[in-house]
């Protein structure tokens, strides 16, 4: 007999034929059997469960991952530009990037904003279709070679088509880690409403479900909807200019929308589709 089934000693006391009492003991042996391989069977299954546990602990599980790219420019970023400018730089996770800077000498009011698709190879960040959208200038088309360590920081130069470059350094922003959620977007902002054709205040009220209202000093008005991306504290928008005296009028663009906690100023930047203009919003939440 197998040793996996086990005798009974007390299965034959008494009176039963010696016939009755095998088929009996071959009866309990069997049951023996089962409730020691049922047993076996419920402690793989909780040492399986436990196993499955840690690892969605551990961020092995089928979750939406939070930090940035082990090994590319993306995350967040603010610095300095060698033009006394302040820089908060958003690179995203398919590589396009949004660099806002300031005034030279005043990071309390916007300038304009750079943008492009870029490419990360071994520390290395590169864009050949850079523009920079100043506001009440003329678009510039320029590039980018940047040194990058994923996480930590960006350092450059912006190179102008016969117009020399600037340099800058950033140095990584955490803020990017952590959850977006459209509902901490809302509120009312006021600020700077900017684009080639100039900068004039505008205030933009956004509500929790990620859509938004904005008035402009001359009377235009415009509407849009906030969406959370895959990955990154960063939103993608879409922004809608309503008819005059709308400098934009009747026109839809898309961008990225940033809000920075700590000092409660909502960067918000969308190029038009043949980005030879973008609209910019670069304000405070005040309620």
């Amino acid at each position: 007999m197998s040793p996996l089934f086990h005798h009974s000693p007390n299965v034959c006391r008494g009176s039963f034929p010696s016939s009755k009492c095998r088929k009996l003991s071959y009866s309990c042996d069997v049951i023996d059997w089962i409730k020691t391989d049922t047993k076996a069977m419920l402690r793989q299954l909780i040492t399986l469960l436990g196993i499955a546990i840690a690892l969605s602990a551990s961020g092995c599980g089928n979750q939406t991952p939070v930090l940035s790219s082990a090994n590319t420019a993306e995350g967040l970023r603010f610095g300095t530009t060698n033009t006394n400018r302040t820089l908060t730089a958003a690179v995203l996770d398919d590589g396009t990037y949004y660099f806002f800077y300031s005034v030279a000498a005043n990071p309390n009011q916007i300038a304009g904003v750079i943008q492009g698709i870029g490419t990360s190879n071994n520390g290395n960040f590169t864009s050949p279709n850079t523009k920079d959208f100043g506001i009440g200038v003329t678009v510039l088309d320029a590039t980018i070679s940047a040194d990058y360590a994923a996480r930590q920081f960006l350092n450059g130069s912006i190179t102008y088509s016969g117009a020399g470059a600037v340099t800058f350094t950033s140095s990584y922003n955490t803020a990017y880690d952590t959850m977006s959620i459209v509902a901490s977007l809302a509120g009312v902002y006021t600020g700077q409403a900017g684009s080639s054709g100039g900068v004039q205040t505008a205030n933009v009220t956004a509500a929790a479900d990620g859509t938004f209202t904005g008035t402009e000093q001359n009377g235009c008005m415009f509407t849009g909807k906030v969406t959370v991306r895959t990955r990154g504290n960063i939103f993608d928008q879409s922004i809608t200019f309503g008819g005059a005296p709308c400098f934009f009028s009747g026109s839809t663009f898309q961008g990225i929308v940033y809000f920075d906690i700590p000092t409660r100023r909502l960067h918000m930047a969308a190029p038009n589709s043949l980005r030879t203009d973008a609209a910019i919003f670069f304000g405070t939440k005040i309620l």
